[in-house]
This record gives C-alpha cells, sequence and structure tokens, in this order.
C-alpha cells in the first residue's frame, strides 16, 4: 500500500482502452472526468489547459502509460491500470516523479492459468486443427486426421513461478505431470525443481508454459536456442507477453518443423499477427483472452475502483506497484 496526498480537487483522465461500462461507473462516481475515447483525443487532451489539473490517470495494461504523457500531466499524483501487466506503465518515471501506481493482480489468476492448460490440451492433441476439419466437411472423405500427442504425464517446464504460473502448476499436478521452472532465484516452498538455466529446461521438458512478466527484462528471452532446446516434439503455450518470444526465430522454427507446435494468447505487436502463424496447422492462436470470462473482468472492474476510490478518499492505493 502507498500514500500520497491528493490534490484538492481531483480530475480523473480516462484512457481509450478503459471498457465502457468502467468509464460509466467511473464518471457517475466522479463527475466530470475527462474520457479520451480515441488515442487522438487523449493526445489533444494531454495538450490542453485541462491537463493541468489532472491528478488521477485511469489507464489499462494494453495501453499504459509513458514519461511523456506523465510530464504532460503535471498535477498527476496517481495511475490506476487494469491488468496485472506493468511492463507498459513507466514505472521509474513514475517513481522518480512521486506518481503512485496500481493494478489488479491476483484476481485474474484462476482464468489465465485455466486458459493456459487448455492451450495445451489443444495444441497437443490438435484440438482446433480438427474442429476445422469438422467444419470444413472432410471427416467424411479422409478420417479424423494426425493422431495428436499424450497431455498427462509429461514434463512441463514453466518459465515464470509467480502467482500466475503457481495456480498453473497446481492445475498441472492433477494431470500428473512432472514440473521444473526457471526464474533469476528460486522460489521458496515450492515442491517444484528450480533449473538455472532456461536451455537446460526446454532441453528437459514437453511442454514449455511462459508465466513470467514482460518488459526489458524478458525480452526476446526465448530464442532460437531455447526452442532449438524444446526441439520437433516439444510445445510452446505463452500466456504472458508476446516480447519474451523471438517472434521471427518462433516462425521459422515452425515452419522448419523445429518445434512441434505453438499455444498463443500474446503477440510481438498485438492485435496485428503474423501471416506466416496464422498459415501453419500446427498453431493455437487466441486475442489476447487470459482474463476475458464475465466473472474475472468484473472482478478487475472492481478492483480498479476500489483503488481509485482509495486514492481519492484517503490518497492511497490497494494494491500498489511499488
Amino acid at each position: 500500500m502507498t500514500h500520497a496526498q491528493p490534490s484538492h480537487r481531483l480530475l480523473l483522465l480516462l484512457a481509450p482502452t478503459v471498457p465502457p461500462p468502467l468509464k460509466a461507473a467511473l464518471q457517475n462516481s466522479y463527475p466530470g472526468s475527462l474520457d479520451a475515447a480515441t488515442p487522438a483525443q487523449l493526445q489533444a487532451l494531454l495538450a490542453s489547459p485541462e491537463a493541468a489539473q489532472i491528478t488521477l490517470f485511469v489507464t489499462t495494461a494494453t495501453e499504459g502509460v509513458s514519461d511523456a504523457q506523465m510530464a504532460a500531466l503535471p498535477a498527476l499524483r496517481a495511475v490506476c491500470s487494469l491488468g496485472v501487466g506493468l511492463d507498459t506503465l513507466d514505472l521509474d518515471a513514475a517513481q522518480r516523479r512521486g506518481i503512485a501506481v496500481s493494478n489488479t493482480p491476483n484476481v485474474l489468476n484462476d482464468c489465465v492459468a485455466d486458459l493456459a492448460v487448455g492451450l495445451m490440451i489443444d495444441v497437443a492433441r490438435g484440438m482446433g486443427r480438427a474442429e476445422r476439419l469438422v467444419r470444413r466437411g472432410d471427416w467424411p472423405r479422409s478420417g479424423p486426421g494426425a493422431l495428436g500427442t499424450r497431455v498427462s504425464g509429461r514434463r512441463v517446464g514453466l518459465l515464470g513461478m509467480g502467482r500466475i504460473g503457481q495456480t498453473i502448476a497446481r492445475r498441472l499436478a492433477g494431470f500428473d505431470m512432472e514440473i521444473r521452472y526457471h526464474t533469476r532465484r528460486p522460489v521458496a516452498g515450492l515442491p517444484h525443481a528450480h533449473e538455472p538455466s532456461l536451455e537446460a529446461l526446454a532441453q528437459w521438458c514437453d511442454f514449455l508454459v511462459l508465466a513470467c512478466a514482460g518488459g526489458e527484462a524478458t525480452r526476446g528471452l526465448v530464442d532460437a536456442k531455447v526452442l532449438a532446446a524444446l526441439g520437433p516434439a516439444g510445445y510452446l503455450v505463452n500466456i504472458a507477453r508476446g516480447s519474451v518470444v523471438d517472434e521471427a526465430a518462433l516462425v521459422q522454427a515452425l515452419q522448419q518443423g523445429q518445434l512441434g507446435g505453438a499455444a498463443l494468447d500474446v503477440f510481438a505487436h498485438e492485435p496485428q499477427v503474423p501471416e506466416a502463424l496464422m498459415a501453419l496447422d500446427n498453431v493455437v492462436l487466441l486475442p489476447h483472452i487470459g482474463s476475458a470470462t464475465q466473472q474475472t473482468r468484473r472482478a478487475m472492474g472492481d478492483l480498479l475502483l476500489a483503488n481509485v476510490a482509495a486514492f481519492v478518499q484517503h490518497g492511497e492505493l490497494k494494491t500498489a506497484a511499488f
């Protein structure tokens, strides 16, 4: 929890990616909130006279907040973000400027973990490929298609063992899977083996599941060497951030048969997805829906509203990012 002194009059700025129901709730609770409906409107508001009075910026993990945006808001005291990711939020600049930042952690762990398991099963068993075969009417003519790969009892490597990684590991224990993980340092109290080398982890496992934070520290961490170690019988599952994977190396590995398959909920330049990935039948592609359930999105929205209310009323944030 962080403490800061709110200004005498709080004026909220709502980023374009904030969902309409949340915007409506915020505008109802805080009349006069400035709604930037488009990126162009956001830029216009940042350059307007009102910018000098904005004290709280509501954004999302998709959109984030930059140092330049904070610089344009001299009265800014807090940034409240919808989502768990911090890689789009310039935390260093916020700390330097004395601006408090919150996100919405924990409430999405279960749904993101559920999706990771679903992606693993889908890519291994070829469920999406088989479903497309049925829809095309090919089943009577060509049969059910290629055999898939068993999931239960296999080896899983987790890149990242935070809240979401640990939730995934608990799910996979029910599949009788052996689990190892790679992080910068071991996590105390876990029953799983820590592997100091990501390349060695990839060589050991059948499925490499990415559940780490994005940002510069993990950019391109899964490179050509890691993919080669995972090998033609291995599968990559990414519910973390697209930036964690060298996307060009991934495309090449898949095209050349050096990787068994990939299941991706995130991409390097989303919503743009490489045409080369869309052309491959051993790849599952989802539009970043890890937290996209009614229950989780409602809980995320409630937590964001609670952070805004805590800052407005007490100058503090319930789930501060630092």
